[in-house]
């Protein structure tokens, strides 16, 4: 289950949050109750990969969001997974 944290408890709890986060993988962080950003917990070896996985979901949620504007309908997001993998070069690690 998603874990919620509020702005608040961010800046006044931060050590526990930052402890938390390990356990926990990821956190919503909300304001006035909203959704405004999500922590995800990281390594140095999975930085690269976690920042490509996320970026590839926000492309494939814009471009269904952009067919079905402009089509009356989504793309399949299967479609646009392979679309987007065949298309994206490698990172190249330094």
């Amino acid at each position: 289950m998603m874990k919620f944290l509020s702005v608040r408890d961010l800046r006044n709890k931060s050590t526990e949050v930052w402890q938390g986060l390990t356990a926990a993988r990821e956190m919503v962080l909300t304001s006035n109750g909203r959704p405004i950003a999500i922590l995800s917990a990281v390594t140095e070896e999975t930085l690269e990969e976690t920042l490509n996985a996320i970026r590839q979901a926000r492309a494939i949620t814009a471009v269904s969001e952009i067919g079905r504007v402009k089509l009356g309908q989504p793309v399949p997001d299967l479609y646009l997974s392979s679309e987007l993998n065949n298309g994206c070069p490698e990172t190249i690690s330094t």
